[in-house]
């Protein structure tokens, strides 16, 4: 089957679909499924534009509200996974994934789905480190932190995909795989972006996490965006036994949906015959999922997941043959993904703007089902339960408090302690910061009290960071101008220049933030990875 792979799309979703058609009329050539690679932004109305972490002059309404109401339908189904520019608080009801559209399907934090029998896989948003170690905390209204870390990866993500044995056909992250672009005409990469240098020669840029779960899954076909840069890898993993079959994994980057731009690409992939059309759950996943359920966390409070190291009872959360057929009865063998989908919030009216629109924290059906059927925790209502106790706590300490003023005439002033101990710099050099623009940015309908600063001095390691195994031995880039060559052989070719269109962009909101210790450095990146933008809507 054919499949259409994405970077980041920023909400011009029209643009996409209006790109599949041109490239159908010149080339007589239509997906079957769409994979877009994160900063998808589904942004259903105002209220969602103000959980978005982007510059105030990105921040648009864009299109995909289209969608959302019904006025238009995706004419292919997509599915994708979060990035670092999102409105958090419409991609946080689905936290297990599910439709945010008619035919448009999020993958959630991390998921599984099989579509005509091929094995998709993903994890959503980019790498953190001083947050990768915390729970799912946060909830709108977001204050200036959890606006950013509500997007962070998370370690028990990482730790739930690393159960699965069966193998894996696609793979999507936004951030790339720390060490791909040894993997890749290197030359190349640093000639389109210079400032990639100093990172990529000392391997800092990309994510441990998706390293470490490339290295673990080895799928076929491993997608990301984020860079907005082109950029193909081939990386052949290390066999584990001399009866393992060599694997190797085809990694291709996709520029944003612009202009000009090779943001989509086509490729031929393997597929079933014999599978339906429809999306389907994926019963490994499911069985994982049920796994670690006791798992879950919806605190701030920094943890590891479970390992062998004498610490933990019980470390591999791998399921069964077994586990899987369980699954399977539960379902009656019918793995199709209902269409479910329900509108949860107002729609955007370019008639009747609304500014104001109330920020809420909202249970989304298609999660409360997902949950009831598969006997999960929902983890937006643990999230509210947790408020509702911290609450009620809350007011009996402040009681007691007042009691104590009342009778000695003072109080002890609440004592602030640093619980991220992670073992990484907590600057990632792949995340676009956002304190590029002057001091507009309006968070206060939606921020909640000032967070405390966290500092960067952690104690704690990470196992992610280790010794580049031989596998992820650096080729020459001579070497590896072949790539290209390798991935047009797997049908890696259909590369497709989107028309320009006349659509006039809405006006943006400000954006601001605090700057930190190194910041300098990575706004040059963000400058020199957004000028393009600008220099495209001056032509």
């Amino acid at each position: 089957m054919k499949v259409a792979v994405a970077g980041c799309c920023h909400g011009a979703l029209d643009k996409m679909y209006e790109t599949l058609e041109l490239l159908q009329r010149r080339h007589n050539v239509w997906p079957d499924l769409l994979l877009c690679c994160g900063d998808f932004q589904a942004v259903r109305n105002e209220a969602d534009l103000r959980c978005m972490a982007v510059p105030a002059k990105y921040r648009h309404m864009q299109t995909f509200y289209r969608y959302y109401s019904g006025e238009k339908k995706a004419p292919v189904l997509t599915v994708f996974i979060g990035g670092n520019h999102e409105a958090s608080n419409h991609l946080q009801e689905l936290p297990y994934g599910g439709w945010v559209a008619p035919n448009i399907y999020y993958l959630g934090y991390a998921g599984v789905v099989r579509f005509r029998g091929v094995r998709i896989g993903g994890i959503s948003g980019i790498f953190k480190s001083h947050d990768y170690r915390k729970g799912h905390f946060e909830c709108p209204p977001y204050n200036q932190q959890t606006i950013r870390s509500a997007y962070h990866v998370r370690n028990i993500e990482v730790f739930k995909l690393k159960q699965l044995k069966r193998p894996v056909d696609i793979f999507m992250s936004h951030d790339w795989p720390r060490s791909i672009y040894h993997y890749g005409n290197k030359k190349q990469l640093l000639k389109m972006k210079s400032f990639f240098r100093q990172e990529v020669e000392s391997n800092t840029l990309g994510s441990p996490a998706a390293s470490e779960l490339l290295q673990h899954l080895k799928p076929t076909y491993w997608f990301s965006a984020h860079l907005h840069v082109k950029f193909a890898a081939f990386m052949q993993h290390q066999t584990n036994s001399k009866e393992e079959l060599p694997k190797a994994t085809k990694f291709l980057a996709l520029d944003k949906c612009l202009p000009h731009r090779d943001f989509l690409q086509i490729i031929d992939i393997e597929h079933d015959p014999n599978a339906g059309d429809s999306l389907e759950y994926d019963a490994e996943w499911i069985a994982v999922l049920k796994a670690t359920n006791s798992l879950i966390n919806v605190t701030q409070s920094s943890w590891n997941m479970p390992e062998n190291n004498g610490l933990h009872a019980k470390w591999d959360y791998s399921v069964t043959e077994e586990g899987i057929k369980e699954v399977l009865e539960e379902l009656n063998h019918n793995l199709k993904i209902p269409c479910n989908f329900t509108l949860t919030a107002a729609c955007y009216d370019p008639s009747k703007p609304q500014k104001q629109v109330e920020l809420v924290h909202t249970i989304n059906p298609q999660t409360t089902e997902f949950c009831a059927q598969f006997g999960l925790t929902d983890i937006n209502s643990r999230i509210q339960q947790a408020k509702e106790e911290g609450a009620v706590r809350g007011k009996y300490e402040d009681e007691e408090e007042e009691e104590e003023m009342d009778s000695t005439g003072s109080a002890e002033e609440p004592s602030e302690y640093n619980t991220d101990n992670s073992g990484l710099s907590s600057i990632n050099p792949d995340e676009i910061m956002l304190d590029e623009e002057g001091g507009d940015e309006d968070l206060s309908t939606c921020s909640v009290d000032p967070s405390p600063d966290h500092p960067t001095d952690f104690s704690a390691s990470f196992s992610d960071i280790r010794i580049m195994p031989d596998s992820m031995a650096v080729s020459s880039d001579d070497a590896m101008d072949s790539t290209n060559e390798e991935l047009e052989k797997s049908g890696v070719n259909k590369q497709v220049e989107e028309k320009s269109l006349n659509e006039r962009p809405l006006k943006r909101i400000g954006g601001n933030e605090n700057g930190n210790s190194g910041i300098k450095k990575i706004k040059r990146r963000n400058q020199a990875i957004y000028a393009a933008e600008d220099e495209d809507k001056t032509e």
